[in-house]
């Protein structure tokens, strides 16, 4: 199976379904964030802190793997030059749907998270990466690339599901149960019965890998990148009672 022709097809069917992540910001968060009220997630409930991105007016801003009409236009909207890059047309779409409606001036461009050769070396003063990379089978190309199109100096903000999630049984934990199931590392294909992948193909959810934290924490410095901030997130379900589910961290380009 072609996993990128899949995901793509498959979160277009998000947004037509109304996926949390594909719901356009409102006009009143807009026009906070020209005021200098905004902020973002990169993971479900903690909003980045403020302090951890450069100063906004007129920054070249990479928001990738990132449609679905928020953070792009809000980032915009507080004066950053936005492209926002997507494999989902439909959620590339959200995201001119909230720029036309605020006249907003942003870019969209469609591709493979893992390919950022639309792109020059040195672009980008700011990259903003939610959790999207266990969308992808690899994730050292999305750092390698992240770091090549980042101007030196330049600031990464990504988040990313903690790996120990994927131990455990997600139908499971959605009816308040935590029971451990799948040794790591998790993908779909490999690790669900032929039942439940149909069921997730005839219900066009998107395939998910898990990835280490040597892979999420130490590619992103073998790529070039100095750490420098990590907060923790959780959402509310079962699991999040015992252990935090989300990263989200702040690297920054070496010269």
């Amino acid at each position: 199976m072609d996993i990128r022709d899949y995901n793509r097809r498959a979160w277009d069917a998000q947004v037509a379904r109304g996926n949390r992540w594909t719901v356009p910001v409102a006009s009143d968060v807009i026009e906070r964030a020209r005021r200098g009220d905004w902020s973002i997630v990169l993971t479900p409930t903690k909003p980045v802190p403020h302090a951890w991105f450069p100063e906004l007016r007129g920054a070249r801003t990479l928001c990738l793997a990132s449609g679905g009409g928020q953070q792009g236009p809000i980032l915009a909207a507080a004066g950053a030059r936005v492209t926002v890059f997507d494999n989902s047309p439909a959620q590339l779409a959200q995201d001119r749907l909230v720029a036309e409606r605020e006249r907003l001036e942003l870019t969209t461009v469609e591709g493979d998270m893992r390919d950022l050769s639309a792109f020059d070396a040195r672009t980008f003063e700011l990259v903003v990466h939610p959790c999207s990379n266990a969308f992808v089978p690899d994730v050292l190309p999305v750092w390698r690339e992240v770091a090549r199109v980042l101007r030196p100096g330049g600031v990464l903000l990504a988040g990313f599901v903690n790996p120990v999630y994927y131990v455990f049984d997600e139908q499971a934990a959605e009816r308040g149960e935590v029971r451990v199931r799948h040794p790591l590392p998790y993908t779909d294909e490999s690790r669900l019965g032929a039942d439940e992948l149909a069921a997730l193909r005839s219900a066009n959810e998107p395939f998910v890998f898990s990835h280490s934290l040597e892979e999420l924490l130490g590619g992103q410095l073998e790529a070039g990148l100095a750490l420098t901030h990590l907060f923790e997130d959780a959402k509310a379900d079962a699991l999040s009672k015992f252990l935090p589910l989300y990263l989200a961290t702040r690297a920054v380009r070496g010269g």
